[in-house]
């Protein structure tokens, strides 16, 4: 019998992106990878960076590491 206490993840990367706020990129890149990839269940942000436009910020982008539980 498999141990559920005791899962495997895999891990994914990917960048979300937004005009308005690091936080909302972040959960911009959640939200979107949990509607393909199942037993999303952690992310860690790994760089932060951006677009300049006319001398202000035209875009966040957050670099995430995703993790999702590996199906038994």
């Amino acid at each position: 019998m498999p141990d559920t206490e005791e899962p495997t993840y895999r891990l994914s990367e990917i960048v979300g992106t937004s005009e308005e706020s690091i936080q909302q990129a972040v959960r911009n890149g959640v939200r979107r990878a949990s509607q393909t990839v199942r037993n999303l269940e952690w992310f860690e942000v790994t760089q932060i960076r951006g677009t300049v436009v006319d001398g202000a910020v035209g875009q966040f982008q957050v670099a995430m590491k995703i993790g999702f539980k590996v199906e038994e």
